[in-house]
């Protein structure tokens, strides 16, 4: 089955990408859930339309990510974390933590862009973020996760 994607979701694509899924999946949670549309020959053709005009807006857009892309690179990103012994944390470091961090460098980038090499991390380290700010400028970042002075 065929469909339009109208928002991005995450390991199948981008917003406005026709991608091709099993019936189920497309019929039960992906059209009932707003997230496509079933691609049928006008669908297609309005979808080709709208890119179109939206190519000029896209320019745009790409050009501000790189900018804020170039921007993420020159940041040393350190997070200070409370330690149970040498190297392991108490709790976890995740995505909403390096945004925060990035908040506080003069970057404001969403948690749901980033995603942490591991998920949660749980020990002192060197370890890497990946943020996504436009389907084709993707940053990685590297975070570096400190032991908070006692």
């Amino acid at each position: 089955m065929e469909i339009i994607l109208k928002q991005d979701v995450e390991n199948l694509g981008f917003i406005d990408d026709i991608v091709t899924v099993k019936n189920g999946y497309g019929r039960n949670f992906l059209i009932p859930q707003g997230l496509a549309v079933l691609a049928t020959t006008s669908a297609k053709k309005v979808l080709a339309e709208t890119l179109k005009q939206r190519a000029f807006k896209e320019e745009k857009l790409i050009k501000d990510a790189t900018v804020i892309a170039d921007a993420l690179k020159e940041l040393d990103i350190k997070i200070t974390a409370k330690t149970a012994d040498s190297s392991k944390l108490f709790g976890s470091v995740n995505n909403a933590d390096v945004a925060e961090a990035l908040a506080a460098a003069g970057q404001v980038v969403d948690k749901k862009y980033i995603k942490v090499e591991g998920g949660n991390i749980k020990r002192i380290g060197k370890y890497n973020a990946t943020i996504r700010l436009h389907r084709s400028v993707v940053v990685e970042l590297p975070i570096d996760i400190i032991a908070e002075a006692k």
